[in-house]
């Protein structure tokens, strides 16, 4: 990250220019829904205020999740914000994606997600019963994810203050091996693997939001992906250089921060992207890019040539892999681009969303 390298440290931040950004973030005063995109407005709201605010070399690192040395060991530590709309769901709710979400963003680096923290932020009038029904599917969920919710807060906003229900959950696990997984480890002649088909999560909420009713019915594919990575991890034998999960933004952005990060090249072809046929009509139908739809039960894994047919194998013979294709690779060439060679042969650039396709979506 250039720009990183010319922000001031935390020490030399003038307390009297605090909020004043040294660049604009964007032509409005005022933030936007495209800020919580996933996509070029969120990482320019990300890199020039709360980069420059909170300036230090673990935030710089931009993944999913924090790696902290302690003790002579290291723990990854993640926390993340759920408003999504509806929250009930085909596929899944509010709760069961709180968890969900962070085990993976926990697990994202190689980590064993231990304890989570549960922070809900109520409107006055919500119904109790549907707030049971969250609660039961966040136990659930944890349970079957191997971690236990060990702290939580509760705060409740006068009616038409809020909206339902918003929920804040952070994670610890532990680092048990020497490898290094992050964005800012793509090789090239790595290979890029996707656990299963893409943009599911991403049209389950818009269809139940919108009141649509297709054919066949999509749904959510929430899912907490550590015991995968633990097999993925097993088969790369060491050789597995990234993994990150697809959400707000979808796999365009992910595949951007991958290439910008590691100052690679990365090429894609899309005859080779998972996507079922119901998700990618719908897709077709309301003209949005499936590429930028998010996903709640994907990872994308960057690993060495040798070791990749090895990883997708593992991928391919458990539950949560069995639709498991490779995407692509990691080129030299192109830093910093994301290519991808179409149906018929041409190839175009896959850019960063830039508006919101889907508010409040996870």
């Amino acid at each position: 990250m250039e720009q990183s390298k010319t922000r001031p440290s935390a020490t030399e931040v003038n307390p009297d220019s605090f909020g004043q950004c040294p660049l604009p973030i964007t032509e409005h005063a005022t933030v936007q829904l495209s800020h919580g995109s996933g996509g070029k407005m969120m990482s320019q709201l990300i890199d020039q205020l709360f980069l420059w605010a909170f300036d230090n070399e673990n935030l710089k690192q931009l993944d999913d999740q924090a790696v902290l040395t302690m003790n002579d060991g290291r723990l990854a530590f993640s926390t993340d914000s759920f408003v999504i709309d509806p929250i009930f769901f085909p596929g899944g709710d509010i709760g069961e994606l709180a968890v969900n979400g962070t085990v993976n963003d926990v697990a994202m680096c190689g980590a064993r997600p231990l304890y989570l923290s549960a922070g809900f932020i109520i409107e006055e009038g919500f119904p109790l019963q549907d707030l049971k029904r969250i609660v039961v599917s966040m136990s659930t969920a944890a349970t079957q994810a191997g971690v236990a919710v060990v702290t939580g807060d509760t705060k409740v906003v006068n009616k038409g203050k809020g909206d339902k229900v918003f929920i804040n959950t952070a994670g610890i696990g532990v680092i048990e091996h020497d490898h290094n997984i992050s964005s800012h480890n793509l090789q090239p002649g790595d290979l890029l693997l996707v656990n299963g088909s893409i943009a599911d999560h991403g049209m389950a909420v818009l269809s139940r939001r919108e009141g649509l009713a297709f054919e066949i019915p999509i749904e959510s594919d929430t899912a907490a992906l550590n015991g995968l990575i633990s097999e993925i991890l097993n088969a790369g034998q060491g050789s597995v250089h990234a993994m990150r999960d697809p959400t707000r933004g979808g796999l365009a952005s992910t595949l951007n921060e991958f290439a910008a990060n590691s100052e690679v090249g990365i090429r894609i072809r899309e005859s080779k992207l998972p996507l079922k046929p119901a998700v990618a009509g719908a897709c077709e139908v309301l003209g949005l890019d499936p590429l930028h739809v998010a996903n709640e039960g994907k990872l994308v894994v960057a690993v060495a040539r040798d070791r990749a047919q090895a990883v997708l194998e593992t991928m391919r013979a458990h539950p949560l892999g069995k639709d498991a294709a490779l995407i692509g690779e990691v080129i030299a060439e192109e830093a910093g681009r994301v290519s991808m060679q179409t149906r018929i042969g041409a190839w175009r650039i896959v850019d960063m969303l830039v508006g919101e396709q889907l508010p409040r979506i996870c």
